[in-house]
């Protein structure tokens, strides 16, 4: 048998084995709908492909997690976060690819099949934003608070989540994707040199963490119950579940896409607003409820290191991939193209990750800034109800200025802890981060 860090009430088997049952279950629905001709409601349809999508997605989170036994620290905690968004990825490649045939199609416009529909193009940026601000507002806000709320049970002050040193390789390459993407909102369309450049990143980064020793991985839940087999049992399980999720995923991603925008189209909501945030929720869930948990069994750091790893890699491969996805469909070189309200939706969106990681800059996330994380995220919905109708619009303006101004005056303050980061980020070994300061 392996021996994992786990905690003893962490592996529960009949426990597990219902979850990764039930996970299993509610995929079902979706593929037989996915090889049958059933007529439907256009939201039955959405809801069961997307419970497809879900279920997928915590046994793709669960396996991933199981695999950390056979890799090193770093790669696992980076291959972790890859795996988990990669409904993510195929939701947004879906709406990626329907761009580019809609260019092939329309021409430079990117027009809708009908002009009452939002956009492709618009779609597959709103599907990207949506879960990059979720990812940030949501998840990094919602493991401080519930680390708090379990230290405090404890009877123990705890009033930030505090970093380990080595996680300053994440934080330290964010930065650098967060600044260039600063410079998307200033652009038509993002092209293909963005691309090299946001994977680029990527790739650095992966190299980087590569060369982090092995460490025994805390395991809970399912994860820890697969991770209780024998070598052999055990890869053998986490190949047919990565599988097994991955086919389910491929085989429903493009149906919940359209069956989003068909909804929105018959019962009047914006399919816009639908895919920016309806779609990420269901692919965004396992890795929120992974963080969740590690938050709840105060591994709060590793948590909130699972959520930074996983917005490096929708920050520089997925937006670096959507060019590309677009560039092969449309067969074009030219980018995808930014609209006018999409360019304030990248705007705010890069904004709410500099302020991020100006916070994160000191390896902790307090409460304070946890809470202003959450409220800046629904910020845009306050202000936006406020303004009138024909500044639709302003307020990703003013939330996205509101951010740069914080995240300004928190960088010119630390700015002495950053030049730190950078160095422990980039040059450091992972001998001397886990040394003591």
């Amino acid at each position: 048998m392996t021996t994992t860090a786990t905690d003893e009430q962490a592996v529960n088997p009949v426990r597990a084995r219902l979850l990764l049952t039930l996970a299993g279950l509610i995929t079902v629905p979706g593929i037989v709908l996915r090889f049958t001709s059933r007529d439907i409601p256009h939201p039955a349809e959405a809801l069961l492909f997307g419970l497809a999508i879900v279920g997928a997605a915590f046994l793709l989170s669960w396996a991933a997690e199981a695999a950390q036994l056979d890799i090193s620290a770093g790669l696992a905690i980076a291959l972790l976060a890859l795996i988990a968004v990669l409904p993510e990825y195929a939701v947004d490649f879906v709406f990626a690819d329907k761009a580019g045939h809609a260019v092939a199609e329309f021409g430079s416009r990117c027009a809708a099949a009908n002009s009452s529909t939002a956009s492709p193009c618009s779609l597959a940026l709103a599907n990207m934003t949506g879960a990059n601000r979720l990812l940030i507002g949501v998840g990094w806000s919602m493991v401080a608070v519930l680390a708090w709320w379990r230290w405090r049970k404890q009877g123990v002050a705890v009033g930030e989540v505090r970093l380990e040193r080595s996680n300053s390789v994440e934080i330290a390459y964010l930065t650098v994707a967060c600044l260039y993407s600063l410079t998307l909102p200033l652009k038509r369309t993002v092209t293909l040199v963005d691309a090299v450049i946001l994977i680029g990143i990527f790739v650095a980064y992966t190299i980087r963490i590569s060369r982090a020793p092995a460490e025994t991985p805390h395991l809970v839940g399912p994860a820890a119950y697969l991770g209780s087999f024998s070598t052999a049992h055990r890869r053998a399980a986490v190949v047919g579940l990565l599988v097994f999720a991955a086919a389910v995923i491929l085989l429903c991603a493009e149906h919940f896409a359209d069956a989003l925008v068909a909804t929105g189209k018959s019962l009047g909501v914006s399919e816009f607003l639908l895919v920016q945030w309806l779609a990420p929720l269901a692919s965004e869930a396992p890795e929120l409820v992974v963080a969740g948990l590690y938050a709840w069994r105060l591994k709060s750091a590793l948590g909130l290191s699972t959520l930074v790893s996983a917005k490096v890699n929708q920050w520089t491969l997925l937006v670096g991939s959507l060019p590309i996805v677009f560039a092969l469909s449309s067969g074009t070189h030219h980018g995808l193209p930014i609209d006018g309200d999409q360019r304030g939706e990248l705007l705010l969106t890069a904004a709410q990750s500099v302020f991020a990681v100006a916070i994160l800059a000191t390896l902790s996330l307090s409460l304070r800034e946890a809470f202003a994380l959450f409220a800046l995220f629904w910020a845009q919905f306050v202000v936006g109800a406020v303004v009138p109708e024909s500044a639709h619009g302003a307020e990703l303006t003013i939330v996205s200025v509101v951010y740069l101004g914080l995240a300004g005056t928190i960088l010119v303050r630390d700015r002495g802890r950053l030049s730190a980061l950078f160095v422990m980020g980039f040059r450091t070994s992972y001998r001397q981060l886990q040394e003591d300061p």
